[in-house]
């Protein structure tokens, strides 16, 4: 099992460096998205927080 994480893990490096390499610009344009999505839930659970202590 652990060899196949190890493996998993070196797959998903590979392809994430391929994908700089090969295509930067498309690269910083999934980062961006993936950003703004971690802050768009972010905001979600604060606002879901403050609406539940009011």
């Amino acid at each position: 099992m652990a060899q196949a994480k190890k493996i998993a893990l070196y797959v998903v490096v590979v392809f994430v460096l391929y994908t700089i390499i090969t295509s930067p610009a498309r690269a910083a344009d999934l980062v961006q998205i993936g950003f703004e999505g971690i802050s768009s839930a972010a905001q979600g659970v604060g606002q879901f927080m403050s609406e539940l202590v009011r």
